[in-house]
């Protein structure tokens, strides 16, 4: 399927199901959200690396419009819908202070993979772990999809974006994994240099090396 949306180009990697919170202060922007929800329609989230609007970027949904403040600006909460590839940027709109794109939908798998998403979690608690981050997640494990992690995994905004462009669930927890083995031994590794460092004049308790054998 290929529509026009009213697009919101951002700086952020959104993903099915996400909530977002906005704070909407450009006047254009204002517009858009007014716009979007009086009438009940989604507007797209495409991603901005090194000031590019890239290709893909997610559907969103205004769930509620929290505050609106004496001078306009407004917080609003949206929740992720799908996932978007863009055809054509429509920079001008007729009318309108916001831009738009021709986009299409393509096919996403997002069906559940209980015993590898287990093992994804395992490694993403160990990071956690590792950083003394405490984060709750509010499913159990084995009701989680990629989506529900890839933001607590540790990657960077590129590699959000690569993430958002994989259309298979198992790709995407593969991505993850891959991540994971690359980082944790990094951080491991980190975490006894900091050891050492700090161990470093202290008394320390060794047991010598024994010379008779």
């Amino acid at each position: 399927m290929t529509n026009f949306i009213r697009i919101f180009p951002l700086g952020v990697v959104v993903y099915p199901n996400e909530k977002l919170n906005l704070h909407i202060f450009e006047d254009r922007y204002r517009q858009l959200i007014h716009e979007c929800y009086a009438e009940k329609k989604p507007f797209g989230i495409p991603t901005v690396i090194d000031d590019k609007v890239m290709e893909m970027g997610t559907l969103v949904e205004i769930r509620e419009i929290v505050k609106t403040y004496d001078d306009g600006k407004m917080d609003i909460t949206t929740k992720g819908l799908h996932v978007f590839r863009v055809l054509e940027i429509i920079k001008e709109v007729p009318d309108k202070l916001y831009s738009g794109a021709i986009v299409t939908y393509p096919e996403n798998n997002e069906l559940q993979q209980r015993e590898m998403i287990k093992r994804v979690m395992a490694g993403i608690r160990e990071l956690h772990k590792l950083l003394k981050v405490e984060k709750n997640f509010t499913k159990p494990d084995e009701e989680l999809v990629s989506y529900d992690i890839a933001h607590h995994a540790g990657l960077s905004i590129q590699e959000e974006y690569e993430f958002l462009g994989l259309l298979q669930e198992n790709q995407r927890l593969e991505y993850l994994k891959r991540h994971l083995a690359k980082v944790l031994p990094v951080i491991k590794g980190m975490e006894e240099l900091k050891e050492r460092i700090h161990l470093n004049g202290h008394f320390k308790e060794l047991k010598g090396f024994n010379l008779d054998f």
